[in-house]
C-alpha cells in the first residue's frame, strides 16, 4: 500500500507496482498451499476412520467413486468402493466408517494433462480404496463438518433431490447424463465414450456450466421481476438465487467466475456504467484467485477466463466486418454473424491451450457451435419448466437423445472432425499466444489510423 501510494503521480508506474504486487502475494500464497499439500503424511497401515459423502457417486465398471471428508480434520480424499449392491445405494451426505490405507495424490498423467496438481488445485488431500466389508453405513450425521462444509452439502443434497427428478421423467444413460450435466453440473454419470463425442466436436463447453448457462438463469430471474421501483432489492435478490445455484451445482471455476461478473454486472448495472468490460473479468479473476490461489492452474479457470477474455477483445472486431446498418434489417442473419463470431473468438482464446493440455484441435467447431449452443438453451428452459410440469420431461429426453445423436454421428462420419496427437510444449504454446496479440494490436492500432 505504501509502494502504491509513493508512485500515486504516475499511473502507469503505479499500475506496474500493483501487478507486482498481486502477484508476489499470489505467489507466495500458492506455494504456501503447496507447500501444505507436500507436508501431507499417511500411514502405511490400514485406518479406520470416519467420513462424509459430499459428490454424487459415478459407477465403476469395478468400483463406486466418490469425494468425502474425513470429520476428524477436515480432509478431502478421492475414495473408491468395492462395487456391490449396498455401495451403489450410497448417495450425497450419507455418513461412514471406512477402514482403508491411504495414499498420496497419484503422479498419474496423460499428455500434459497433470493429475496430482489437478487433484491439489481441488483440495484433495489422498486417495483410498475400500474393500468388501471394510466400511459400513452410519447413522446420518454432519457433526465435525465446517458450517461451511455443511452449507455447501445442504445445497449438494437439494441437488441430488433435483437428479432424482430427472430419472423419475424417464431420463437414463447418455441422456441423463447430459441433462445432469448441463443443467446441474453433475458429470459422475458422463461415460468416456460421451466425453470422447462431445470433445470431438469440440463441444465439451456446454457441458460445463459458464456464462451461458448463468446467463440464461440471470435473464428469467430478471423477467421475473416487473417494473423499475424495487431495482436495487430485485437485482440483490438476483445476485443472491445466482449464488444459491452455484452453491448447489459444486461451485466449479467456470460457474464461480460466471457469478462474480454477473454479480459485477448486477452492482454496475444500478450505476449505469460499462457492464461487460476487461476490468469487470480482471476483478473477477482478482476476486477468485485472492480466495484460492491455485485456481489459476486448474484448467477449467483457465479455458474459462481464456474464452471470455478473447470474446472482449476479439469478437468486436470480427463483428464489425459486416455492416450494423445491413444486419439491422436481418435480425436471424444478424443472430447468426454474432454466433460465428463469438464461436470464432472462443476458439481462438482456448484452442492453444486445448492443443497443449488435450492435443487435439476440433475444425467443426463453428458448425458444432450453430447446433448445440441453441439446443442448450432449449434444453435449459424445458429442464426449469419440467421442474414444475413433469410431462415436460418427455420433451427434454427427446431433444437431449437427438443432440447426442446428431453429435455422434459428426464425430464419427465428417472427415478429419479433429486433427489429434498435437501436444506443443510450454514455450511453443505461449509463442502461439503471442503472435495472436501482435495480430491483435497490430489491428487495433490500424483500425485507430483510420
Amino acid at each position: 500500500m505504501v509502494a502504491v501510494w509513493v508512485v500515486g503521480r504516475w499511473p502507469t508506474l503505479q499500475s506496474a507496482v500493483i501487478l507486482l504486487c498481486m502477484a508476489t502475494l499470489g505467489g507466495l500464497r500458492s506455494s504456501s498451499v503447496r507447500q501444505a499439500h507436500q507436508r501431507v503424511e499417511w500411514p502405511d497401515d490400514f485406518v479406520r476412520y470416519e467420513a462424509v459423502v459430499v459428490s454424487e457417486t459415478a459407477e465403476k465398471p469395478k468400483t463406486v467413486g466418490m469425494d468425502v471428508i474425513i470429520t476428524d480434520d477436515g480432509r478431502r480424499l478421492k475414495c473408491y468402493v468395492a462395487k456391490d449392491k449396498h455401495s451403489m445405494q450410497l448417495k450425497v451426505g450419507d455418513r461412514l466408517q471406512l477402514c482403508s490405507r491411504i495414499e498420496r495424490n497419484s503422479d498419474w498423467r496423460t499428455g500434459t494433462f497433470d493429475y496430482r496438481r489437478y487433484l491439489e488445485v481441488h483440495g484433495f488431500s489422498g486417495q483410498t480404496f475400500v474393500r468388501h466389508g471394510d466400511w459400513q453405513l452410519l447413522p446420518n450425521s454432519w457433526q465435525g463438518l465446517t458450517w461451511w462444509e455443511r452449507i455447501k452439502l445442504k445445497f449438494l443434497c437439494f441437488r441430488h433431490t433435483l437428479l432424482g427428478r430427472y430419472r423419475q421423467m424417464g431420463a437414463n444413460g447418455d441422456q441423463y447424463a447430459v441433462i445432469a450435466a448441463m443443467t446441474l453440473g453433475d458429470k459422475s454419470a458422463m461415460t468416456q465414450e460421451l466425453k470422447e463425442v462431445y470433445a470431438i466436436n469440440g463441444a465439451s463447453h456446454v457441458l460445463a456450466l459458464s456464462g451461458l448457462h448463468l446467463g440464461i438463469i440471470y435473464m428469467i430471474l430478471s423477467l421475473m421481476v416487473v417494473g423499475r421501483r424495487f431495482r436495487l432489492m430485485s437485482q440483490v435478490l438476483i445476485v443472491l438465487s445466482i449464488w444459491a445455484f452455484v452453491l448447489m451445482v459444486g461451485m466449479s471455476p467456470s460457474v464461480v467466475r460466471s457469478a462474480v461478473m454477473i454479480s459485477i454486472y448486477a452492482l454496475l448495472s444500478l450505476a449505469n456504467r460499462n457492464r461487460a468490460s476487461l476490468n469487470a473479468l480482471a476483478l473477477a479473476a482478482l476476486i477468485m484467485l485472492l480466495i484460492s490461489p491455485d485456481s489459476l492452474f486448474d484448467v477449467g479457470f483457465q479455458f474459462s477466463f481464456l474464452a471470455l477474455l478473447a470474446i472482449l477483445t476479439i469478437q468486436p472486431l470480427m463483428e464489425g466486418l459486416v455492416s450494423v446498418k445491413y444486419l439491422l434489417d436481418r435480425p436471424l442473419l444478424r443472430w447468426l454473424w454474432g454466433l460465428v463470431t463469438v464461436s470464432l473468438a472462443a476458439q481462438i482464446g482456448v484452442a492453444p491451450m486445448i492443443a497443449y493440455y488435450f492435443g487435439r484441435f476440433s475444425t467443426y467447431f463453428i458448425l458444432t457451435n450453430l447446433l448445440v449452443v441453441p439446443a442448450t438453451s432449449v434444453i435449459l428452459y424445458l429442464a426449469l419448466a419440467s421442474l414444475l410440469i413433469p410431462v415436460v420431461g418427455v420433451l427434454l429426453v427427446q431433444i437431449v437423445g437427438w443432440l447426442n445423436n446428431c453429435l455422434s454421428l459428426m464425430a464419427t462420419h465428417l472427415p478429419y472432425a479433429s486433427i489429434e496427437g498435437l501436444h506443443p510444449s510450454p514455450l511453443q504454446t505461449t509463442l502461439v499466444y503471442v503472435i495472436i496479440i501482435s495480430i491483435y494490436m497490430i489491428i487495433v492500432i490500424y483500425d485507430k489510423r483510420i
